[in-house]
């Protein structure tokens, strides 16, 4: 199985690793639209990265690490991504095997490994950065369907915890996905967004972890159940599971 991550906006600055080196990301493919993004987006000016982004000048050293993309030093995926669902993981305590069953989706890679070395950078999946013509596409235009063939590709079963947003930029027709839910005293459900992402990061450790493969819905369930955790199957849709907190 595979377990594909959100990004988070929030990542840790520095690395010890060599600079960016396309060659050594996972998932071939994407490396020409990696580099076409790449280049766009480190030929942004700083005053104008601000509004690109969407960022305030209080994240000013965001934009200027984003002029040395190529430069800047790396780190693992797993480790650059920080926030509520990583903590929940806890990528630090995981052994090798556990890491190998996890993936990132993000707008500037498209999709990566945990173990793939890249460096920090603003840029989120709802961006329309400029080309160098002048046109402003979406980030799910510029993707089109390779991030999609990418993950088709890898023969395993696909669990997508991704947000819509990055969801959008290439859906996996039989992926699992999950919703958080929880329940209210009148006995209503009610969708978690608060900690949705903490709830997802506790799932994708019990996974990553399962001395089980999971080729199923079914068989995600049940891993999930072995653990402790509340998951339910959606009558109308099998891909879809619901964890309950």
């Amino acid at each position: 199985m595979l377990i594909v991550l959100p990004p988070s906006e929030t990542k840790t600055h520095g690395g010890s690793g060599k600079p960016l080196d396309f060659h050594h990301l996972s998932f071939p493919s994407l490396t020409k639209a990696r580099q076409t993004i790449l280049a766009d987006l480190q030929a942004l000016e700083v005053d104008e990265a601000l509004k690109v982004l969407g960022i305030s000048e209080k994240l000013r050293p965001e934009a200027e690490s984003n002029r040395a993309l190529e430069t800047n030093p790396t780190m693992p995926a797993i480790f650059r991504y920080s926030g509520v669902l990583y903590d929940a993981l806890d990528a630090a305590t995981l052994p090798e095997k556990a890491l190998e069953r996890l993936a990132i989706g993000s707008a500037l890679f498209g999709i990566v490994h945990a173990t793939d070395p890249i460096p920090h950078y603003r840029l989120s999946g709802g961006t329309k950065l400029p080309t160098k013509s002048g046109e402003l596409p979406t980030m799910k235009a510029r993707w089109g369907t390779s991030i999609s063939e990418a993950l088709i590709d890898v023969n395993q079963l696909v669990i997508d915890l991704r947000s819509g947003t990055y969801q959008q930029l290439g859906r996996v027709k039989d992926a699992v996905t999950v919703r958080v839910e929880s329940v209210m005293e009148d006995g209503s459900r009610k969708v978690v967004s608060h900690f949705n992402k903490h709830y997802k990061g506790e799932l994708a450790r019990v996974l990553a972890l399962s001395e089980k493969e999971a080729h199923t819905a079914e068989d995600v369930m049940s891993i999930a159940q072995a653990a402790g955790l509340l998951v339910e199957e959606n009558p109308n849709h099998k891909e879809t599971l619901t964890l309950v907190v």
